[in-house]
């Protein structure tokens, strides 16, 4: 992009790059995601042991490459007066308590906010989501495609954050967010987006609303980042299983049964 451009063109330009870098962001996300589980089930030795070094090899320059490519950008951003760290502090059972219920009165808050103009899904999408999601959940669902408005960050932060908690999920720019059984789109409607939301739709289904909230919450204070809290990873993994070139058809309500009765959440 050059200073020379027309300037409608060039908002038109960084728009595109900006989408581009989120669409990039989300592919990471879940790399990161399945690598947390590799972490959890293997030791690097097992890896180092047994993996199969052509994918070993490939895995390890992919990440080589793409951690060099993000610190040379890393390097350009403007000098910056470094902040202190704020001691981040263990959470009291009341303190739990409260985050739960904002949580969950968030997500009910939201849900009553983008009803009246949520449509059901469209015949389309709702026939590719057919083979993973049961049909009454497919048939109550309702979404909304904000077009360039955006999600707006929950009031509770401000408070959240005066406790010390920082990394809070970047709502304004996640692709979707499911408040029960209604899914907002903060930009167009992807398959994947929606395939992640519907699991959280099911979750929610499976748990019930204060108990999913509850799990987040503790998943959150224990992780100390969205993407690595287990619902979210359950989300992810099954998302990225959905996309595979030959996708495998499973039932992702199997799936979070599965998950709640082991208490991996």
């Amino acid at each position: 992009m050059s200073q020379h451009d027309d300037p409608a063109d060039q908002r038109v330009s960084v728009a595109q790059l900006n989408s581009d870098l989120r669409h990039a962001q989300l592919e990471l996300l879940s790399a990161h995601c399945a690598i947390h589980q590799l972490r959890l089930h293997y030791t690097t030795d097992d890896l180092a042991r047994f993996g199969q070094r052509d994918v070993l090899r490939k895995s390890a320059e992919a990440a080589t490459a793409l951690s060099k490519f993000y610190a040379a950008i890393e390097q350009r951003y403007p000098e910056a007066a470094p902040r202190p760290a704020a001691p981040v502090p263990g959470a009291t059972d009341e303190q739990v308590a409260q985050a739960v219920h904002w949580f969950w009165s968030y997500l009910r808050a939201q849900r009553q906010l983008y009803w009246p103009s949520a449509r059901l899904l469209d015949p389309q999408p709702k026939s590719v989501m057919a083979p993973y999601f049961p049909a009454a959940l497919l048939d109550r669902i309702r979404i909304v495609e904000l077009e360039g408005a955006r999600v707006a960050v929950p009031e509770f932060y401000a408070q959240v954050r005066a406790l010390g908690f920082e990394n809070l999920p970047d709502i304004p720019h996640m692709e979707s967010l499911t408040f029960l059984d209604v899914v907002a789109f903060n930009e167009k409607l992807t398959e994947r987006a929606l395939f992640h939301a519907l699991v959280h739709a099911v979750q929610i289904a499976v748990l019930g609303l204060e108990q999913y909230a509850e799990l987040w919450v503790r998943g959150f204070l224990r992780t100390r980042a969205h993407f690595t809290v287990p619902l979210e990873v359950h989300a992810f993994s099954l998302a990225s299983k959905f996309l595979r070139p030959v996708p495998e058809k499973f039932s992702v309500e199997d799936e979070v049964l599965h998950w709640a009765a082991d208490h991996r959440y």
